[in-house]
């Protein structure tokens, strides 16, 4: 309570009313899969366009190369053009991957490779030259002639202790390390030849002391870095690994630390030429993709090794904004069980599933349908026709990355208590195999969705069922509608923890609830005429004992009653007689 220990006015505010709880986003996609380059651990990118994912993923794989693990740059490609806005991608690399390396002589101080595993390493190219960050001129020698390693200088400011330093005049060059600097006074490991000789107070000196780095140019085709005034010096602000850990392209990692370079300049150290040689260039070799053979099903489902360094499906444990999960083109089970049980297990993300291209008999789609019951995934079938930009013709390419662009544009136009069904594929041009209505009517019961092309109306997405067992979890806007309702209230109550529990509490986390709640129901996701209908919120001694407020519970029963779509619409037709 505040404390008034002074007469006068005093101002205070207070929350008493609801706060505003806003909704959950639910149109964010995880895609996963092989890419030309990447990172394989760390956290998914966002990527927010195609050309986004080319410039930090690549272009798309060949078939020769890749075959059926291709598919991720063509799913993200779909998903963009079917409506998706934003998307978070990690890529998958086969165990025996490499990154290019360098392995000329500068590898001897400078270990030099490609950021991430993949033949994409060996057309990056180097180029270091000399460069100084700082110089200036010495104005007085402190101590004995021709034994003093003390100087005042005009300006230590850029001159580090450990750093080499160059003394140019008429004589040429003759190099130095710093042992301390302090107030323009700089104390070398050696004495400069002369004494008089070193000293230059003109205004235009011919006499200074530079410091000596080197810059670093980094090229990858039409992408390039550059890194300006390098040092060896590792207590120095500039050292090359601190710098280089900016690096999109490479890393740089300096062999050197804890040995004794002498008194040289680094781009000698490095090159062992002269800086004279204005330039080295240094090209990586050793790259590989690795081969699609070593590939298992424990490269997708990934490793956790801890926070920022997990790969595969345990990622996306870090990203709380994916709410779609998809892995393109990659079916078996064992992977695809991973990620439903991932989705299960955090409960805030939905996954599509693909079914076997080569799967396409109704007994032999049932068989690969039987594997799952659960409600936190969907499964569609066939795979569908669309423009390879590698080959310059039309191929067949998974339907998830598709399907997550639908479901993505319908909940931004309609919302997502609109089932993503009856909805145009954009881009595609045909389908691998066309059902008909008596091959549905085996599948659909199923929970397997088909995608249909019919006559004047295009391709569609034609049905709208998880993979679920229990009736109350049939269709997929339910369960996403659930996702979205428990995300969204999670997200907006986080100020309720460690809050005094009682009535007022309550009182208020049910006004929050109810707005939110409201609003929700006018958007139409809700069914009833009215709120009351519609929803029902209980909170308070009928919801929670005093052993659960003792316990620091607050227990808030909510209810909601879902739209169910209309899966089958019925026009009962009768003949109208005149005696009627």
């Amino acid at each position: 309570m505040a404390e008034y220990l002074s007469p006068g006015v005093y101002v205070e505010e207070f929350d008493s009313g609801a706060q505003p709880l806003e909704g959950a986003s639910t149109s964010t996609a995880g895609f996963m899969g092989l890419a030309q380059r990447g990172a394989v651990e760390g956290v998914p990118l966002l990527v927010t366009s195609m050309a986004e994912f080319l410039r930090e993923f690549g272009a798309h794989l060949s078939e020769n190369a890749f075959g059926s693990y291709r598919f991720l740059a063509y799913a993200v490609e779909q998903f963009f053009t079917n409506g998706g806005s934003r998307c978070y991608v990690m890529r998958v690399a086969p165990s025996d991957a490499k990154p290019a390396v360098n392995t000329s002589e500068e590898s001897k101080v400078l270990a030099i490779s490609a950021k991430n595993p993949g033949t994409w390493g060996n057309q990056v190219r180097l180029a270091i030259a000399p460069a100084s960050k700082a110089k200036t001129q010495i104005y007085e020698v402190l101590g004995a002639p021709g034994e003093s390693k003390r100087y005042r200088v005009k300006n230590s400011a850029g001159f580090n202790p450990g750093d080499i330093v160059a003394f140019s005049d008429d004589n040429g060059k003759q190099y130095n390390k710093i042992i301390s600097s302090q107030d323009n006074i700089i104390e070398l490991a050696e004495p400069l030849e002369g004494k008089e000789e070193v000293v230059d107070t003109q205004l235009l000196p011919a006499k200074v002391l530079t410091t000596s780095e080197f810059t670093l140019h980094v090229f990858n085709g039409d992408e390039s870095e550059t890194f300006e005034k390098l040092s060896l010096n590792v207590s120095a602000p500039n050292h090359v690994d601190k710098i280089l850990a900016r690096s999109n392209i490479v890393t740089v990692q300096d062999v050197t630390v804890g040995s004794d370079n002498g008194i040289v300049a680094p781009f000698e150290v490095i090159t062992g030429a002269d800086e004279e040689a204005g330039k080295y260039d240094i090209v990586l070799t050793d790259g590989s993709d690795g081969s699609i053979g070593s590939l298992s099903a424990g490269d997708f489902i990934g490793e956790d090794r801890g926070p920022g360094r997990r790969t595969g499906i345990h990622s996306f444990i870090d990203n709380d904004v994916v709410s779609i999960m998809a892995i393109p083109g990659v079916t078996d089970p064992n992977v695809q069980l991973a990620l439903v049980a991932h989705c299960e297990n955090l409960g805030s993300r939905f996954a599509i599933l693909d079914i076997p291209r080569d799967k396409t008999k109704v007994a032999d789609v049932l068989t690969h349908r039987d594997i799952f019951d659960s409600s936190y995934c969907a499964m569609y079938n066939p795979w569908l026709s669309v423009f390879d930009p590698v080959d310059k013709r039309n191929i067949f390419v998974p339907p998830s990355g598709t399907v997550a662009g639908v479901y993505s544009r319908s909940d931004q136009t309609r919302g997502v208590q609109k089932a993503p069904a009856n909805e145009v594929l954009r881009g595609v041009v045909g389908l691998d195999v066309q059902y008909n209505k008596g091959e549905q009517d085996i599948l659909n019961p199923a929970g397997v969705n088909l995608i249909r092309h019919f006559s004047g109306q295009g391709t569609r997405v034609w049905g709208a069922r998880t993979c679920s067992s229990n009736g109350l979890w049939k269709y997929i806007n339910v369960r996403r509608l659930f996702i979205f309702l428990e995300e969204s209230i999670k997200n907006g109550t986080n100020w309720v923890v460690f809050e005094p529990n009682t009535e007022q509490l309550w009182a208020r986390v049910q006004r929050t609830i109810d707005a939110f709640l409201t609003r929700v129901w006018r958007d139409g996701a809700l069914a009833g005429s009215s709120s009351s209908e519609a929803y029902y919120i209980n909170i308070g001694p009928q919801t929670m004992t005093q052993d659960d407020i003792d316990n620091g519970r607050l227990i808030c029963v909510i209810g909601v009653a879902p739209v169910k779509p209309a899966e089958f619409v019925v026009f009962r037709i009768t003949q109208k007689t005149g005696s009627e």
